[in-house]
C-alpha cells in the first residue's frame, strides 16, 4: 500500500477505476528509485512510450514541493534533450556532445524507405554524420542484420555512421568526442573540441585548435 496526500491532484480526471495520472505514477517511481539515474530512466521511458511529455512532467514536478532527486531530473526535461530516449542517449548528450563542445545533433531522425520507417539515434545533418547508440548486452543476429542494411542505405545517401554502446559513451566518452569531432571537422564544421574538466582524456591532437580547460 502506498498513501499519498495528493489524491487529489494526482487522481486522473476521468478514467475508471480511479488512478493516478501518468505524469504522477511516473514521478512517484522516479522518487523512489534508488539512484538518479534509475530516477531519470524512469522519465526518459515514460516520454519514449509517448504516453507523456517532457512538459507534462515538468509541470507534475513543479506542482510538487518536496520531490527526490529533482535536481537530476530537471536537466532531462529540458527542450534541449527533447528526442533523448534512454540514459545511454541522455550520457551521450552529457558526457559526450555537452562538455566537449559539439554540436548538438537532431534525435530520433526519420527515413522513410519503401515500406520501412527507420530512425537514427542521433544525426548531424549539415555534416551527414549519424550516430548509432545501443545500450543492448545481446545484439542477436537478426538485429546485427537490420544494423548492417541500415548502416548500407545510409551510406550509399552519402551519409557516415559511427556506432557506440554503454562502454564506450559511459567509459570512454572523452576518445568518443575526439572520434566524433575529427568526423565531423573534416566535413565542415568550424568548431574545436574543449575539455570537459580537470581530468579530461580529451587527445592533445585530437582536432586542430582543441582546448583543456585552463590552458591557453
Amino acid at each position: 500500500m502506498h498513501y499519498s496526500a495528493r489524491v487529489s491532484q494526482d487522481r486522473h480526471p476521468v478514467l475508471a477505476p480511479p488512478r493516478t495520472t501518468v505524469e504522477a505514477t511516473v514521478l512517484d517511481l522516479a522518487s523512489s528509485s534508488a539512484s538518479a539515474e534509475e530516477a531519470i530512466a524512469w522519465v526518459l521511458t515514460a516520454i519514449a512510450s509517448r504516453q507523456t511529455t517532457s512538459e507534462r512532467v515538468a509541470a507534475a514536478l513543479r506542482a510538487r514541493q518536496r520531490m527526490r532527486w529533482r535536481t537530476a531530473i530537471l536537466p532531462a526535461l529540458d527542450p534541449l534533450s527533447s528526442g533523448v530516449h534512454s540514459i545511454l542517449e541522455y550520457r551521450f548528450v552529457n558526457r559526450v556532445e555537452r562538455p566537449h563542445g559539439l554540436p548538438g545533433g537532431t534525435r530520433q531522425r526519420l527515413v522513410v524507405r519503401g515500406q520501412r520507417r527507420q530512425y537514427s539515434d542521433v544525426a548531424y545533418d549539415d555534416y551527414a554524420i549519424i550516430v548509432e547508440l545501443d545500450g543492448r548486452v545481446a545484439h542477436p543476429e537478426r538485429s546485427r542484420r537490420l544494423d548492417a542494411e541500415r548502416d548500407n542505405a545510409n551510406a550509399a545517401d552519402g551519409w557516415v555512421t559511427l556506432r557506440y554502446g554503454w562502454t564506450e559513451v559511459s567509459q570512454r566518452s572523452c576518445e568518443v568526442a575526439a572520434q566524433l569531432g575529427h568526423a565531423l571537422r573534416r566535413r565542415g564544421w568550424p568548431g574545436s573540441l574543449r575539455g570537459c574538466g580537470p581530468g579530461c582524456r580529451l587527445p592533445a591532437t585530437a582536432l586542430p585548435g582543441a582546448t583543456r580547460p585552463g590552458v591557453a
